[in-house]
């Protein structure tokens, strides 16, 4: 089976999940999306505090290897087993998400382009380029609507890790980019040209 991979990168609250949010709308399950984040390393070894100290905006964070695999294994039209983060504790959850392949992929992270193996298995690359004062606003709000989250313990993680990492990380991994698109899934022209591209590769 000829399949599309495409990876959506960006940093946090820039607009990469509601760019991906409106090609999952538009095609259904008709595509197969994977969230990099849900891949988070298990860290039951740790209280809570602990984990709350942990750098969540470095590559070593990921299970990068575990993502690869099921990557391929998508890519080789098999289902794969996801692992489901729980951003409330800090930590991979118990459950599980049961994914099947299709024709096409769509890869989102904060860190996709990073990583060179990942790269190498997509064949479009698409960065979101948002404004950071957008972006640190854009998480603070769901942080705290969604995560449970204390706007100082957002302010504390955004000033230490969060927004050195991106600098240190996520910016350069734009030179890997096909495609930048800026306001991310607030970019029509942009999603259109993905949604007729998407469209035309599966023959709608």
């Amino acid at each position: 089976m000829d399949v599309l991979v495409i990876g959506i990168a960006g940093g946090t609250g820039s607009g990469k999940t509601t760019l991906t949010n409106n090609l999952k709308k538009h095609f259904g399950d008709k595509i197969t999306v994977v969230y990099h984040d849900n891949y988070y390393k298990r860290h039951d070894e740790m209280t809570y505090e602990e984990r709350c100290l942990l750098n969540y905006d470095i590559p070593q964070a990921f299970d990068t290897d575990m993502f690869v695999k099921h990557l391929k294994m998508l890519k080789n039209n098999q289902a794969i087993d996801c692992p489901v983060y729980d951003y409330t504790v800090h930590n991979r959850s118990d459950k599980i998400i049961r994914i099947e392949p299709q024709k096409v992929i769509v890869v989102e992270g904060i860190l996709i382009f990073e990583n060179q193996d990942l790269c190498d298995l997509m064949d479009i690359k698409v960065f979101v380029d948002t404004d950071a004062d957008t972006r640190i606003l854009r998480r603070a709000m769901r942080d705290m609507k969604e995560r449970a989250r204390s706007i100082e313990s957002i302010t504390q993680q955004y000033l230490t890790t969060v927004k050195p990492m991106h600098e240190k990380y996520v910016e350069p991994s734009k030179k890997n980019a096909d495609i930048i698109v800026l306001e991310g899934g607030h970019n029509q022209v942009a999603l259109d040209l993905l949604i007729h591209k998407i469209a035309d590769f599966i023959g709608e």
